[in-house]
């Protein structure tokens, strides 16, 4: 049977807590690492699902790969150039990143559709689109997309929309391809600057990542090194939201605090409070605290769909009432059934949600429908009273390390049964 968590909920946290590698710059690495030729590691690596599956995926190219601590031992000298099946896809949305890298160091590639959590149309018409335009041939059948890229030539690609997969994609597939290649209108997520960092000490010529204009300068081959992968910014404001909703006393280490700007904005309009110390952030709530009146998910730099629900269990037992746009994915209110369950005030229409702050959550019989939401619900489970016991937990083990020790650590009550 699988696990669950089980909470008891009233606790404050108080303490020290250290933020791993981050899951969105890790995925994309280790499709990166395709294209290098030569033994890698990968540092702050973090244990989670997501990283696992990717590594089961790479093991069918017969690339090698080693876990010891928070360190990923990779030698890519024997690579294959292997169809990937959907067994493999089905378990992690980011093997759709081992298209990218498979037609930049082969120029053909056979993948399954991806998997991944069901939190809306995450479509990779944008990866394709962007293939098409270096004149990749794209066949879709059967459940596979089949790519030739024998006649790929570097070029221009303008995406309609800054997707982050995409965009890493792109500069994968281009990173040994002669001439230069530009991507407008690239998301700027902090993890695609990682990306490019990781690729350039491999080797790679690549320019802008940040900024909607991306510049590939095709190289021969990449080689091997060492990389240290950048903090996780989702995990870090997962664990200030927890903060913030329970109540206490919490310094998180390893945090950076300019990848965390429109959430750490929306929470100083709380009344908490928040002190930033290099690569610390300390954040102290002793009373409940006042609703942010409009909240949207948008790109980067602006607030992330990824924390839109652990904002959602902050707003749902704040002072006053919150309205809560979601334009990323149009399923990312799964939790507001399982909030209701705990006591939650909270009215959806489309793509907005109307919060209105109760004074008590209550601990109920919950299920995780995805990652994100499955870290909120253990939120709502440590303020609710009374007991919370949540099932779906590899959702939650898809992107963080061992969630009930780091809570427990702040004094959480919480156990996995």
């Amino acid at each position: 049977m699988e696990n669950k968590l089980k909470i008891f909920g009233g606790k404050r946290l108080v303490g020290d807590v250290n933020v791993e590698g981050a899951k969105n710059a890790i995925l994309p690495i280790l499709a990166g690492v395709i294209l290098c030729d030569g033994k890698i590691e990968i540092k702050n690596c973090v244990d989670i699902s997501d990283v696992r599956c990717m590594r089961e995926i790479l093991k069918t190219m017969n690339v090698s790969s080693l876990a010891k601590e928070a360190t990923l031992y990779i030698d890519t000298q024997k690579i294959e150039n292997q169809k990937i099946t959907h067994d493999l896809t089905q378990k992690v949305r980011a093997s759709i990143f081992m298209l990218g890298a498979l037609l930049g160091r082969f120029r053909k590639a056979s993948i399954a559709f991806p998997g991944g959590c069901k939190i809306g149309a995450r479509p990779i018409d944008i990866h394709l689109r962007g293939f098409k335009s270096l004149g990749v041939k794209v066949v879709e059948r059967h459940g596979y997309i089949y790519c030739n890229a024998e006649n790929m030539k570097a070029g221009k690609v303008v995406f309609d929309f800054p997707s982050v997969g995409a965009t890493e994609s792109l500069m994968m597939c281009a990173s040994l391809l002669q001439g230069t290649t530009k991507i407008y209108g690239a998301a700027k997520e902090p993890e695609i600057v990682d990306l490019q960092n990781f690729l350039n000490k491999m080797g790679a010529n690549i320019h802008g990542a940040g900024t909607d204009c991306i510049e590939i300068v095709g190289v021969e081959k990449l080689h091997g090194g060492e990389y240290e992968v950048m903090p996780d910014r989702i995990i870090c404001g997962t664990y200030l939201l927890a903060a913030a909703t329970c109540g206490g006393d919490v310094t998180v280490h390893n945090a950076l605090a300019w990848h965390n700007e429109a959430l750490l904005s929306f929470l100083k309009q709380t009344a908490c409070q928040i002190d930033v110390y290099n690569d610390k952030i300390r954040l102290r709530a002793d009373k409940r605290l006042l609703s942010i009146d409009k909240i949207q998910t948008l790109p980067y730099p602006f607030f992330p769909t990824d924390l839109q629900p652990q904002m959602m269990v902050l707003q749902s037992i704040s002072e006053g009432a919150c309205t809560m746009a979601e334009n990323i994915f149009e399923n990312r209110f799964s939790l507001v059934p399982e909030l209701g369950k705990m006591g939650a005030n909270i009215v959806v229409k489309d793509r907005t949600a109307v919060i209105s702050g109760v004074q008590k959550l209550y601990g109920a019989d919950v299920s995780a429908s995805d990652l994100r939401a499955g870290a909120a619900l253990v939120i709502a489970g440590m303020k609710a009273e009374g007991y919370t016991t949540i099932s779906n937990v590899h959702y939650i083990d898809r992107g963080y390390e061992r969630i009930e020790e780091k809570y427990s650590s702040l004094g959480a009550d919480i156990k996995r049964i």
